[in-house]
């Protein structure tokens, strides 16, 4: 018997019980396993053992092993090799051309919101419903808010696939869940999941459980809403239910972009940038401050760098956790943004341990418009001897440069040792990232 009561890391208490009641073993032959969370708590709180909002976020064990956990009652959980997730369309690339601009004149009579700071979801979601970017989105006008918060529902049963068990039934006898926000029209009750960080998906349960939660409590059809609220702009998508009874049925209805900030951003601003800024970093391997980028999503570093104002710190297993990434990955977002001058490690003198901040010049870009703040970021890009290459490249040829040509600068400047053409993968993506936003 393993000893037990310790302070493992979730991880390590997953790797534990998965050995130990050859959870792996009972999947492969029966299709799922039942576990109590008498069982889990020997080992971690069951809150923080059964809870991912994303499949990234998943200890690795589970993952390998293509597992998912869902409440069956607040006292016991299923475990199989579920497919809990939905992937989400691409949150940046989307509709470049058609993002809504909503006048925000409402918020001059209120003193209580500052627009330019929305740093909870809670918050998000009351924008959205003063600023009517919900009832727009929906298509129906005065949509109310009449609940949120932490619920109780009764036994329902479902169907639910599985990557090699088929489709399992599934028997909830009541469970709490949590709902960020919920609405009702005159046409129907509509219940939104909020978020405020980037992610590649989501788990399907935060809509499904609610919707069957007040499917059985109303009459009126039940829509359901995923939001994403990051760097000043609002991504709606509606989903929806083919088969109520039937977990995987889900199927994007459709999807828009809000904003309530001034985003239009030229090419002409964007060389004006670059001829303004002068060169600070080499990217000499021998001179850097930071390593070499190896992250591609500068919205995932912007949505890292409102996380961090908002939360204060983390550690790299936190911001794995909360952006929905491998721990390695982790680490080369911190590295980007300390690449930037956005972000920095330090030692708590209390628990001798290491954490990322921000910089005040982290916290000064925060507080920028949207647009002043892709300008400040630009140019922050712009010191560096790599990316004013690359984007002399543009100018000249009116194309992006090739991998090949990227991975000759990055030679030229001796910028790094290996890996070359990964981190010349992250220079294209970020210098698509400059282009992009004069498609918004």
């Amino acid at each position: 018997m393993t000893s037990k009561n310790k302070n493992y890391s979730v991880s390590e208490a997953w790797e534990l019980l998965l050995d130990e009641y050859n959870i792996v073993e009972d999947i492969n032959k029966y299709g799922f396993y039942k576990i109590p969370a008498s069982t889990i708590k020997d080992y971690k709180e069951p809150r923080n053992m059964t809870k991912w909002d994303t499949s990234n976020s998943r200890p690795e064990i589970l993952k390998e092993n293509k597992l998912g956990i869902l409440p069956l009652s607040t006292k016991e959980y299923i475990i199989s090799d579920f497919k809990l997730y939905e992937k989400l369309p691409d949150l940046i690339e989307i509709d470049h051309k058609k993002v809504i601009k909503v006048p925000t004149n409402t918020f001059e009579e209120y003193e209580s919101i500052d627009i330019n700071n929305i740093s909870s979801e809670a918050t998000a979601i009351n924008v959205m419903t003063i600023l009517e970017i919900l009832d727009d989105f929906l298509e129906t006008p005065h949509n109310v808010a009449t609940f949120n918060g932490r619920m109780f529902t009764k036994a329902f049963n479902f169907k639910i696939d599985t990557f090699n068990s088929g489709q399992l039934n599934v028997d909830v006898k009541g469970v709490q869940v949590e709902i960020d926000g919920g609405f009702e029209n005159s046409d129907s009750v509509v219940i939104v999941e909020a978020k405020n960080v980037l992610s590649n998906d989501f788990i399907v349960r935060q809509l499904y459980y609610p919707y069957r939660l007040w499917s059985a409590k109303v009459n009126k059809p039940i829509r359901t809403v995923f939001m994403v609220y990051t760097n000043m702009i609002f991504r709606l998508f509606e989903y929806e239910f083919k088969e109520q009874n039937n977990y995987s049925s889900i199927k994007l209805v459709k999807h828009k972009i809000y904003t309530i900030d001034d985003i239009e951003i030229s090419l002409n601003e964007i060389i004006d940038v670059y001829n303004s800024t002068k060169e600070k970093y080499s990217d000499d391997i021998n001179e850097r401050v930071a390593p070499f980028v190896q992250a591609d999503s500068m919205d995932r570093i912007i949505s890292l760098l409102e996380s961090l104002y908002k939360d204060g710190r983390y550690n790299e297993n936190e911001i794995a956790s909360k952006m929905s990434i491998a721990k390695r990955q982790s680490g080369y977002y911190f590295n980007a943004g300390k690449y930037l001058g956005l972000f920095t490690k330090k030692i708590d003198p209390t628990d001798k341990k290491r954490y990322i901040y921000l910089t005040s010049l982290g916290k000064q870009i925060y507080r920028l418009p949207y647009k002043e703040r892709q300008l400040k970021i630009i140019e922050l890009i712009f010191e560096h001897r790599v990316f004013r290459m690359a984007f002399e490249e543009i100018l000249k040829n009116a194309t992006l440069p090739s991998i090949n040509k990227i991975e000759g600068i990055i030679d030229t400047c001796n910028a790094v040792e290996k890996s070359k053409n990964r981190r010349a993968q992250s220079v294209i993506a970020w210098l698509k990232w400059m282009i992009a936003l004069t498609e918004l």
